[in-house]
Parts: structure tokens; sequence; C-alpha cells
């Protein structure tokens, strides 16, 4: 189960600390906003500070310590008791990804149980909506909450992270998007780029005057059919929609040298004071020239790094490059989903994708420091591919998930209590960059023994909701016939029942199709 084992702490460690202002128990709660600037302020363990230089050139650990674990006046960091042992820790950098759930729903709609390779559990969680508390301003609200199992000790421990409400769409920055759009072979299927035409041209009719758009067409070889395009005419607007119009499928998938030519085009025509994404619209099924993610993302690495261009990828099809998307929209600082119909396509290019030209937060990255005292174990479901080393966490060098308004983040937790714990559980701190000054900010939240709830019974729709998915992707993960690694998990009948009772309690048209996507699997599991 990769279950962290908690040890003791040094000797004296167990000097008291200052508690959290912000509680996030009872799936309400969140971080006092004023929180976010008040770096390492946590909780009875909270995350451990990076290494920073002080005035004399000595090595700060970011707490008033210096890099040996000695304060400033000479007090030794582990007398003091303030950090927790690395066994503690749970570092991950923040993902929005939901491609994985896309894929999977298209699978069983076509009568087949998903690559177990292509489950990752921390995207089908956050495919719904969830109740956090929203900050009043840019940065995140922090709410950790969490509910027993009916395995002796574990409990389900939900990390929700929210930004601020998406305003309207005047609110946000002018977008400057230069769609890359595969028309390989591959792309002749239905759904694919038929689908991506009628998509890009909803999407050209909704976006603003002062917005740009430029078109790069890819299959043996890519061109840029359409330089970048301001939509302050109706003339340009027609020339835009002319040049979606004309993208027809040919032959071989050089993904390689679409991405390429689509920064190239993006740099042209790069516009200060606005955001500047590329949106690859593909199946990824990459066959010629460069077919490495890594290869190609250092192929544009200038363009990422010089201009902050991040990449957004859209996957079709029902044969689907899922790896090689998923690790080139990870590395490239940006965010997959997975379009199989039209009500998909409208949801991602209509509400999606506008939602994803505002930036909130860069690099962001979340730390659990767990309490030993009354925590045994704990394991995080999912995020393996995003995991951050635990010193990393205020290396602000290191690659986090870049997060827009109006999105919400949640990381699940297994944990094991030790037997009658009572007191602190764990604090959750996340960490991100502001997008235009690139200084950092903070916000926490904390749990405590007595606020979780007695059972999964007892917690809110939208807790059940996020344990219902993880259960889901656990189970075809897994595999039929092993026990799945959550505890108390339920058979998939039971957990079509569970989630046919959550979709006429939230009336929410998501988890209804949850609620069939599972019926599928387990007729399929049979």
């Amino acid at each position: 189960m990769d279950i962290h084992r908690t040890r003791r702490l040094l000797a004296g460690a167990a000097a008291a600390l200052v508690l959290l202002t912000g509680c996030g128990a009872g799936g309400s709660g969140a971080s006092d906003s004023g929180s976010a600037d008040r770096a390492g302020q946590g909780g009875d363990f909270p995350a451990p500070s990076a290494p920073r230089d002080n005035d004399d050139g000595t090595a700060d650990a970011g707490d008033g310590t210096t890099g040996d674990g000695t304060s400033r006046d000479g007090a030794s960091r582990e007398a003091d008791g303030d950090a927790p042992s690395p066994d503690h820790l749970s570092t991950f950098a923040l993902d929005v990804d939901t491609a994985s759930y896309g894929y999977a729903r298209r699978a069983l709609a076509d009568g087949t149980l998903p690559d177990p390779s292509t489950i990752r559990p921390e995207e089908f969680v956050n495919s719904f909506r969830q109740d956090y508390e929203r900050p009043d301003g840019n940065g995140f609200s922090v709410t950790v909450d969490g509910a027993r199992t009916g395995e002796d000790d574990w409990s389900l421990v939900r990390v929700g992270l929210a930004t601020r409400t998406a305003g309207t769409t005047g609110e946000r920055p002018p977008a400057a998007l230069t769609f890359v759009v595969d028309v390989s072979g591959s792309m002749a299927e239905p759904g694919r780029l038929d689908l991506a035409r009628r998509s890009l041209g909803t999407m050209t009719d909704r976006l603003r005057d002062d917005d740009s758009v430029a078109i790069v067409a890819f299959s043996g070889e890519a061109e840029t059919v359409l330089p970048m395009t301001r939509l302050d005419d109706e003339r340009d607007r027609d020339r835009v929609h002319d040049a979606i119009d004309s993208l027809e499928p040919t032959d071989s998938t050089d993904l390689g040298a679409g991405v390429e030519t689509g920064y190239d085009t993006a740099v042209e025509g790069l516009r200060e004071g606005a955001t500047n994404r590329v949106v690859l619209v593909s199946d990824a099924l990459a066959n010629t020239g460069d077919t490495d993610a890594d290869t190609i993302l250092e192929n544009i690495a200038q363009a990422r790094r010089e201009h902050g261009i991040t990449l957004f990828g859209v996957g079709v099809g029902s044969d689907y490059g899922d790896a090689l998307m998923e690790r080139l929209a990870d590395k490239g600082d940006g965010h997959t989903v997975y379009v199989s119909d039209e009500t998909d396509a409208a949801k991602v290019f209509a509400e999606q994708l506008p939602r994803h030209v505002d930036l909130t937060a860069r690099d962001a990255k979340a730390q659990v420091a767990f309490d030993p005292r009354t925590v045994e174990e704990f394991r995080l479901v999912g995020y393996d591919n995003r995991r951050v080393a635990d010193e990393d966490f205020r290396d602000d060098r290191v690659d986090g998930g870049e997060v827009g308004p109006g999105h919400t983040v949640t990381a699940l937790y297994a944990v094991r209590t030790k037997p009658g714990a009572k007191g602190h559980l764990a604090t959750a701190t996340v960490r991100w960059l502001d997008p235009a000054a690139r200084t950092p900010h903070e916000a926490s939240g904390s749990l405590e023994a007595d606020a979780l709830h007695d059972g999964l019974a007892d917690a809110s729709a939208r807790f059940r909701v996020t344990a219902t998915a993880a259960y889901f992707a656990d189970a075809l993960r897994r595999g039929s016939g092993e026990r799945s690694a959550l505890p108390d998990a339920p058979a998939l009948s039971e957990l079509k029942q569970d989630t046919e009772d959550l979709a006429r309690e939230t009336e929410d048209r998501d988890v209804r199709d949850l609620a069939e996507a599972i019926e599928r699997a387990s007729r399929l599991d049979t």
C-alpha cells in the first residue's frame, strides 16, 4: 500500500506549539484568508521551511533557524520540537487534470474496462464540484475534514483547496490562444477532428474582442494555418472560422513538430499583459518524429521558461495516447482534459478553457503534516506523478501546479489513527507564487480527531462523492478480485447504489454520470 509508517520524534520534540487559527473540520471550514502570507506558521506539526540566505551569508531554514538546525540565539531546533519527522509528511504538486476520468467513462461506454495504467485516482476525485469555502481574494482557502470508516481505526481524510470564484468573462485578462490541432489520419474517426472543429468554432464565437487566436495544424509535418489574429473585427472572426473549417485529416502524426511549431507561433504572436497559452487538441498517438514527452518539452523549454506559455491538452478519440498527453501537460505547466462527445466539448471549450485563461497561482504545492502522537500510518490516494520531495516544498525553483480562479483541488488520504487517539491529527499547508510578481504565499488548515465524522454516512454529500470517486478509481486500477487498498471499500454493486442515492440527493448530473459509469463497470466486472 505504499504506507508511510510513523516513528517516534526525537527526544524533547513534544513541546507544545501554537495551533492554527483556521480549522477546516466538518466540511465547511477554511483557513483565515489572512493566513495566506504567514509562511511557516501552521499547527502542531507545520511544514518545514526551505533554507534561504541570511544577511550575514549563513543559511536560514526559513523559520528563524540557521541551516544546521540552530536558532539565531543558539538554541537547537530539536530542543524546540518545531519540526516534524519527514516520515509524517506528504508533499505533492497541485493537479486539476480530469482526463483520466473522462477517458475511463469513454472506455466503459464502449463496453470495455479501462486499462488500469490509465487510472489516476486524483483525476477522478477532482472531476466533481466541491463544497469548500472560497477565499475573498487571490490565493487559497484550506479545508481539512474526515470520516471514520467501518474498518478499525481507519478514516478517510479530505484536504480541499479552493481559489476565489471565477468572475465574469470581462474581468479576466485578454487571451492569446494558439490552437495546435492534430489532423493526422487517425483523427478522421468520428468524434475526433469533426468534434474539434465544432468545438473550436464555438470557442471562437465566445471569445472577447480583445482576445487573439492562432491555429497550427500538424500531421507528418506542422504548419501555421493562421498567425495570431485579434478578434476585434467580424472579418477577423470569419478568418478564424475559415481556418478551422479548412482542417482536414491527412497522414501520420508528428506531435513533436506540432507542439514546437505551436510554441513558435505563440512566441511570434506573444502579447504582453495577456494570458499566452498553447491548446493542444489531439489523440496523442504520435508515430513519427519526436514521440517522447521529455524530448518534446526540452525543445520548447525556452518559450515555456522565458515567456510563461503554458500548455492545455485536450484529448480525443477512443484510442488515445493518455500517458503522452498527461506527461506533456504535467511537465508543460498545464492541464489536460478528455472530450468524448458534444456535451464534454461544450463543457471544456465554453466553460473550462475560459477559466484556465486566467491564473491565480503558479507552482502551487501542498504539504500535509500528520501528528505522530495520533496517526499510526497514512496513504495519499493517487498523485503518483505529482509527488514532490518534502524538503522541496518551499523551494520555489521546483515546479508545482498552475491553478486558475473558480478551481478546487482535492486530495484524499487513508489514515489509520492510534487507538483512542485524541487531539490534533494533521495540518495542511498550500504554498504558491503570485502569477505576476512571483512572490510566495501560504495558507493552512488543520483537523482534530474529535472533528472526524463517525461514519461516511454522516459526512457531507460532497465528501461522500469524493470517497465514491476514489473507491471507483481504486477498483478500476487494482482489477477485479483484488481487495482494494482503501479501507472498507464496497463492492461495485454497492457503490453503484450509494452513488445513485447521492445523485438524487445532490441533483447533480455529473454524479448521475458517475453512477452510470459504475453500473457499466459492475456489469463488465462480472
